[in-house]
């Protein structure tokens, strides 16, 4: 069965493929596959065909939305980044993947799927709308909402896993290669990167590292491997954690006998396959 993205609706995009230019002496070609943002945090992926960066900004509307736990000190009068554990989202809750969400930036209103029951619409921009989503979403969590979440938005701010306003980006062939390592699929979206590329080798992400990088006409930095979490352990279509991704990495890729090795990477420090990307220059991504 097809994962269901939403009602059908003129926000809803499909995929575009465009190179990515790395401006350095050995230029791998590599292509956008796929472009996401993810309006709520810890809800559903949405498409995009084209996206507009600006410089210092993640993607537009990219969690731009949070359900924020009873007892989570946010702000939004004067927000400042907190961690994942005061939101709702995947790493702690696996269940918010079985509901299915769409946004509408042109009138605001969040559209979410339950699995069993009707669609809830409502309205960001109107108290009482957010009133009927964190409800809505309380009772969806049940117990593992804590006291009375709010759902909440911050105008400038978003609710990302670092500080830094950022882009992410996933290689799909070291994907593929650690699926192939593991003999099990894995869906690219256990990982909620905002852009998907192919074209280069296995682990070809190392070599951006500290480089510039032209998508379309944006330029960016990648500064940051990523750092993975248990988010990863949750089946998209699912909603149950049935791998562990970051453990089954470290496993597979143990030094071999010529003497090479992984970096640390694998065990703690971040994701061999994903990277942090800062737009240095806005311009359209598509």
């Amino acid at each position: 069965m097809r994962r269901w993205r939403g009602p059908s609706s003129p926000w809803m995009w499909y995929f575009a493929l465009r190179r990515v230019k790395v401006p350095t002496e050995e230029n791998v070609p590599m292509r956008v596959e796929h472009i996401y943002r993810y309006p709520v945090k810890g809800l559903t992926a949405e498409a995009l065909e084209e996206v507009l960066l600006s410089p210092g900004e993640c993607l537009p509307h990219d969690r731009r939305f949070a359900l924020a736990q009873g007892d989570s000190p946010m702000d939004p009068a004067a927000p400042a980044w907190l961690p994942k554990r005061h939101f709702g989202c995947l790493a702690y809750n696996a269940r918010l993947a079985a509901l299915h969400s769409a946004f509408d930036p042109k009138t605001g209103t969040l559209a979410i799927r339950p699995p069993d029951g009707p669609t809830l619409q409502a309205s960001t921009r109107t108290e009482a709308g957010r009133a009927e989503i964190a409800a809505f979403l309380t009772g969806f969590l049940g117990e593992e909402a804590r006291g009375t979440p709010r759902f909440v938005e911050a105008p400038g701010h978003n609710f990302t896993d670092v500080a830094a306003k950022c882009v992410s980006i996933i290689g799909l062939s070291s994907l593929h290669a650690l699926a192939a390592k593991v003999g099990m699929p894995l869906d690219p979206l256990r990982f909620r990167a905002n852009i998907y590329v192919s074209g280069a080798g296995p682990w070809a992400e190392f070599d951006l590292l500290g480089q510039e990088v032209l998508l379309g006409g944006a330029r960016l930095r990648v500064f940051k491997r990523i750092v993975r979490c248990p988010a990863t352990e949750v089946n998209p279509d699912t909603a149950e954690r049935d791998a562990a991704p970051p453990k089954m990495a470290a496993r597979a890729f143990r030094p071999c006998r010529s003497g090479c090795s992984m970096p640390r990477c694998w065990r703690a420090a971040g994701s061999p396959w994903a990277m942090r990307w800062k737009p240095t220059q806005g311009d359209l991504l598509h």
